[in-house]
């Protein structure tokens, strides 16, 4: 059960390192920013040091398993930076995803 807890813990970390470049990258998208600035800069660092976190996910977990996690931590996340910060609406669609993403977390998980 802690082999679980700590592949989820790493998950989340690497969820949450991704998704703040991912932010950063918006920023810079939106505002014709270009290559080399810092938004752009800072969220490929993010990006890059993310993989040391997914390396410890997958210790603790099956490939399979922190796949899903990792999608749907960083889908819920970024649909509402989405929705709250830069004010993107959600239709149907968009929750319907949402729902299929925690769907498939439940059916992965083992508990051993």
């Amino acid at each position: 059960m802690l082999n679980i807890a700590l592949g989820y813990g790493f998950c989340l970390l690497t969820a949450l390192i991704v998704i703040t470049g991912d932010y950063l990258l918006k920023v810079a998208a939106d505002g014709d920013m270009a290559l080399n600035s810092r938004h752009v800069i800072a969220g490929g660092l993010l990006y890059a040091s993310s993989a040391i976190m997914w390396y410890f996910a997958m210790r603790y977990m099956t490939l399979a398993q922190a796949g899903v996690v990792f999608s749907m931590l960083t889908l819920l996340a970024l649909c509402a930076i989405g929705y709250y910060a830069f004010g993107e609406r959600f239709y149907l669609r968009e929750y319907a995803g949402v729902g299929c993403a925690l769907a498939a977390m439940v059916l992965l998980v083992r508990v051993t």
